[in-house]
């Protein structure tokens, strides 16, 4: 459902991860708010970024930088600070509701809260990509630590207690090999079977 003509608004989030070193990963997001019909074309509201390092022995936060490129009011740099509190926080669990006791509403800014939110999963998926591409390294093959899915279960419902995600794993399916999308659970169970 897209309306015609010159959009209102667009908001763009993207989210960068980096191997830091061997013990961390560099995890970098940003949001910008444009107004495409405003004058200048393109006009820009908002540019915002929020980077973090994060130790993967524990997905603790170990550093964090918020920075505002483009912003709608002089003072709106004065709340980046707040964001050091980040530092210290795991990003697994009781990460959303710490967020939103330290960066919601007044205690915070709209967007770099944003932010934070969705650094908390994507920083998961970089975890388990970094683990994953950290074994296939030492092996030369896609390798199942069980361990590596830990920061999944129970985040959909692939990943609940008995859903099929577990049950494909139980299967004989390995993350990381075979085609994406995975096959259906049938595929693993009953193997050769049309």
């Amino acid at each position: 459902m897209t309306g015609a003509g010159l959009p209102l608004h667009r908001r763009t989030i993207t989210v960068t991860a980096h191997a830091y070193g061997v013990e961390e990963i560099s995890v970098e997001a940003e949001l910008c708010d444009e107004r495409p019909w405003e004058a200048p074309p393109g006009g820009v509201v908002h540019r915002m970024g929020l980077a973090v390092r994060v130790r993967l022995a524990d997905m603790v936060i170990t550093a964090a930088d918020a920075r505002m490129r483009e912003f709608p009011h002089t003072e709106c740099p004065l709340i980046t600070p707040a964001f050091d509190g980040l530092v210290g926080l795991s990003v697994a669990a009781g990460y959303n509701r710490a967020i939103q006791e330290r960066f919601r509403g007044v205690a915070g800014c709209t967007h770099l809260y944003e932010l934070t939110r969705v650094l908390g999963p994507a920083t998961v998926q970089a975890a388990i990509s970094a683990g994953a591409r950290r074994r296939r390294a030492a092996s030369d093959a896609p390798v199942h630590n069980p361990r590596a899915t830990a920061g999944v279960l129970n985040s959909c419902h692939i990943w609940a207690p008995e859903g099929v995600g577990l049950r494909k794993l139980d299967a004989g399916w390995r993350p990381g090999t075979g085609p994406r999308p995975v096959p259906e659970l049938d595929t693993f169970e009953h193997p050769g079977h049309p």
